[in-house]
């Protein structure tokens, strides 16, 4: 049975594919939160990716929403098979709903304080 994240991704993913029948989500969970494991149509792996990975990293800020109700970290990884079911490429961007506390989020913080501050 699926969970309601597998099924999350795996709605969006079929609406955007041409080979619906083909997309599978697989779901693991690993040390640094659940791993879901998309594999589309070879056809297919391009519009999941999108311009520039804009429709991947759309898919992973939606995740990143489920995650924060959730309070769940996801990873998502796209994985491109040829048509024998051999792995040729794999896309994997961690998609977090905790505060690391690194710098960038500080550095982040500070520059969204500094434009509080400003009157327009």
């Amino acid at each position: 049975m699926a969970t309601i994240d597998q099924q999350f991704v795996e709605f969006i993913v079929k609406t955007l594919v041409n080979n619906p029948e083909k997309v599978t989500v697989d779901r693991e969970i690993d040390e640094r939160g659940v791993l879901l494991s998309l594999s589309v149509d070879p056809e297919d792996v391009g519009r999941v990716i999108g311009k520039r990975g804009a429709t991947a990293q759309s898919i992973r800020t939606l995740l990143r929403v489920l995650g924060t109700k959730n309070g769940a970290r996801y990873n998502l990884k796209i994985v491109n098979t040829d048509e024998n079911g051999n792995v040729r490429s794999v896309e994997r961007e961690e998609v977090s709903s905790y505060d690391d506390g690194d710098d960038r989020t500080e550095k982040t913080r500070a520059e969204l304080a500094d434009l509080d501050d400003l009157d327009i």
